[in-house]
């Protein structure tokens, strides 16, 4: 699976439990892996990529972290996009 592929994956994943559940790292890499039967660390490594360009990010409340997608005022703040 091509890694533009499986970040659409992975963003379609996090997008489904937007305002439902907070997803954290792990349960991503478990959950996307299990569906698409991709290796842990490819979809670690495609996860990674796409914080790194602001895609999804992780938000720390209540001691613990998690990843969600980003607002579009938080892209703006952040110089992301105009």
């Amino acid at each position: 699976m091509e890694t533009s592929e499986l970040q659409e994956q992975i963003f379609a994943f996090v997008q489904a439990a937007k305002g439902k559940k907070k997803l954290k790292e792990k349960d991503i890499i478990k959950g996307v892996s299990a569906e698409r039967a991709v290796p842990a660390d490819d979809v670690k490594k495609a996860m990674r990529a796409m914080i790194d360009v602001g895609r999804i990010m992780y938000s720390y409340g209540g001691g613990a972290s998690s990843v969600e997608i980003p607002s579009e005022e938080y892209l703006r703040e952040k110089g992301l996009i105009k």
